[in-house]
This record gives C-alpha cells, sequence and structure tokens, in this order.
C-alpha cells in the first residue's frame, strides 16, 4: 500500500510518501481501508519531534473508510461497512479500562501518535475501535468528527459539567476543538463567547451558533468579555491555545469558575500567581481526549443531525506536505482531509 511515513523530525519536507508493506489484522483485528484521515495539531507536534513516536512513523488520528476484513474473533461488521475509527488506543483490559475510563489507562496514546494512523490505504485496528457510520454522513465528515469532538466532549460534560445559563467562552473558532466545543456548549443550553481573527471567520463562528465572537487580534478577550457579561466574566473557559491567551482566560473567568484545557499550541509555558488562584476561587482542569462511553455519547448527536464537523479543505494524500504547510499557516476554518 501507499502511505506517508516520517524517517526522521523535522519540516513538512520529511514526510515521505512511499510503499509499505500491507498490514495485516490479528484474530481480534479490523482491516479498514482508509477513505479520508483528518489532521490535527498534532500531526505537525509528531512530526517536528515534539512528541516523540518510534520510527518510520505513520501519522494521522482521524479516521474513516471500508471494512475489507475481520479477524477471526471479531463478529458483528461486514465486509464493505462504512465506519469511522476511535481515535485511541488502550490495553483494554485494567482497572481503568475495565471501569470505562481508557484515557487514563497507562498504554493509553493516541493513533498516529504512540501507534501508526491512517496516513495511508490500510490500517489494522482493534475491534472495539471500529464504529459504523450512517449512510448520509460522509467520509470527510466522519473523519473530522473523533478526536476533536471527543476531547471538547470531555471539557465541557466530563470535566467542566457544563449547564443551561452558564456563560462559556471558548477560544479559537476556527479549530477543531473550537467548533467541536461551540456546538457542544449550545446543545447543553449555554451562551457561548468566542474568538476569531477575521470577518470571515466571525461570521462563521456566529453560522455555528456562537452568541459574540471577539476578534482576538483587534480586541483584548478579557475586556470584551466584561463588557458582555456585565463585569461578571464566564463560568467555563474552554482553552486549548497555551500561553497566547492564558492570561486572558483567567482574566475572563468569574469568580469561581472554572479553566478547562486540554493543549498547548502557542506553547506549554503558563504561569498564575497563587494568591490570584485561591482568592477567586478557580477551578484548573486539565483535559485529555475522553471515553470510548463519551465518543459513542457525542456520537449519536453528530449522527442526528444536531452537531457536526466543518471540513475546511481536502488534499490527496500524496500532497501531505502541502496539507502540512496549509495548516501551519493557520488560514483555515475547520478540518483539513487527506484522502488516499
Amino acid at each position: 500500500m501507499k502511505a506517508v511515513r516520517l524517517h526522521e523530525y523535522g519540516g513538512p519536507e520529511v514526510l515521505r510518501y512511499e510503499d509499505v508493506p500491507d498490514p495485516r489484522p490479528r484474530g481480534d483485528q479490523v482491516l479498514v481501508r482508509v477513505r479520508a484521515c483528518a489532521m490535527n495539531h498534532l500531526d505537525l507536534w509528531v512530526r517536528k519531534g515534539t512528541t516523540r513516536s518510534p520510527l518510520p512513523h505513520i501519522l494521522g488520528s482521524d479516521i474513516a473508510g471500508e471494512i475489507v476484513e475481520s479477524g477471526e474473533y471479531v463478529s458483528g461488521f461486514r465486509t464493505g461497512q462504512r465506519v469511522l475509527l476511535a481515535p485511541m488506543s488502550f490495553c483494554n483490559h485494567c482497572e481503568h479500562c475495565s471501569a470505562g475510563r481508557q484515557n487514563v489507562c497507562r498504554q493509553f496514546t493516541v493513533l498516529g501518535n504512540g501507534v501508526d494512523g491512517g496516513n495511508c490505504e490500510l490500517i489494522a485496528v482493534p475491534a472495539v475501535n471500529v464504529i459504523p457510520i450512517p449512510d448520509n454522513l460522509g467520509f470527510d465528515e466522519a473523519a473530522s468528527v473523533p478526536l476533536v469532538f471527543l476531547t471538547a466532549y470531555h471539557m465541557l460534560t466530563g470535566r467542566a459539567s457544563v449547564g443551561p445559563g452558564q456563560v462559556v467562552l471558548v477560544l479559537g473558532a476556527n479549530s477543531g476543538v473550537g467548533i467541536a466545543a461551540i456546538q457542544i456548549a449550545k446543545l447543553f443550553g449555554a451562551t457561548v463567547i468566542t474568538t476569531a481573527g477575521n470577518e470571515a471567520k466571525i461570521e462563521k463562528a456566529l453560522g455555528l451558533g456562537a452568541d459574540y465572537v471577539i476578534n482576538h487580534y483587534a480586541h483584548k478577550i478579557s475586556d470584551e468579555v466584561k463588557k458582555i457579561t456585565a463585569r461578571q466574566g464566564v463560568d467555563i473557559v474552554v482553552e486549548h491555545v497555551g500561553a497566547a491567551t492564558w492570561d486572558e482566560s483567567l482574566k475572563s473567568l468569574k469568580m469561581g469558575g472554572t479553566l478547562v484545557t486540554c493543549g498547548a499550541t502557542t506553547g506549554p509555558d503558563a504561569g498564575i500567581d497563587l494568591r490570584f488562584l485561591y482568592s477567586k476561587q478557580f477551578n484548573l482542569l486539565g483535559s485529555y481526549m475522553g471515553t470510548m462511553g463519551e465518543l459513542h455519547e457525542v456520537l449519536k448527536h453528530v449522527f442526528a443531525g444536531k452537531v457536526g464537523a466543518v471540513v475546511d479543505r481536502t488534499f490527496p494524500l500524496e500532497d501531505a506536505r502541502a496539507a502540512h504547510e496549509y495548516m501551519e499557516a493557520s488560514e483555515m476554518f475547520g478540518k483539513i482531509v487527506l484522502k488516499p
């Protein structure tokens, strides 16, 4: 089969489109023909060596395609069935996995990070990862859902306990997590404030259901939040940008508010004055992906058409370098999809 692999870490030029042996499924695995693989910032970090994976390595966490073959111990699937893959790997037998807390399993990793991913034509995965999709959901849209919608769902429901009447600030409306978080917060009855960098992105954020959009290049986020909330601040901040927005995110919280973070796109070094933390009684929460149960929960809303991914642009798999360069330019609104 064809695949895009890393043999060394570096810029987009290290990506190699090449022939690799076809995978063979174990008895407990399913072989899937990849029809679409959506990109995430994780692809950039792995490629650069920020997070290390065994080399050579195949990137790609978000995968949709068709079943080619099932292992001898697998039942319930059929050849040609349209599916998406849960974007994670876990042992499936430890106490955490048995309790449905896969994202705290000691062996937990993301597809395309600690194990090979979907920038290829065929992938073999455990049957537990395989989730059928409805006929009205295209492969590009299906591939654009799993990682970011699971992440946003776990942040807002599993960690921050979003509810009706709350005000939620979502950083970066154009990002995959931002797009998912806006829709999920609205689904649970919250008022949503989000941020974007130009008029086109502002209009798209409003189209997703955001109640207010702040141009983060033209205005100071916390000042605008105070104007919108009559100086009260927000109940929840969905933070994934990191160092560039950390201080503004904290300043936007109301007394006793919650900041939940899942990433550090602009860098991991963020400080806090502890006096500010305890006097304001803030809740600072970390969030990492989510559980299989939460993925199935959010997919029910996706399959019902209540929330959905936004696809910005597609690239042929052989043009993976151009796709990486496009993502690094940060001009997209939504997901970038590679198509074998």
